[in-house]
């Protein structure tokens, strides 16, 4: 069994035998898009009823932190009101 240490990237990277230089291969642009498009085939989409629910959640999510950070504001805009010009009646 391998530790996380025993890695390639851990130790450097893969090196080649011209003095231990990393190696200049590189992926060309055809390989590139059949790599990215072979990935994509692997996703699993959303259904459209997904979608929509994970939409609903997200959005009641941000709308109750935004009326949470609204509320935070207005209470500590008003508390530092209260200390700084010791007003009565805010």
């Amino acid at each position: 069994m391998s530790s996380v240490a025993d890695a390639p990237a851990v130790r450097g990277g893969r090196k080649d035998s011209s003095g231990g230089k990393q190696s200049e291969n590189r992926t060309g642009p055809v390989t590139f898009y059949r790599q990215v498009v072979a990935e994509l085939r692997k996703v699993v989409w959303p259904t459209r009823e997904q979608l929509g629910t994970y939409f609903v959640v997200v959005m009641v999510f941000v709308l109750i932190m935004i009326a949470l950070v609204s509320v935070l504001d207005l209470a500590l805009g008003k508390l530092a009101f209260e200390i700084f010009t010791g007003a009565d009646d805010i």
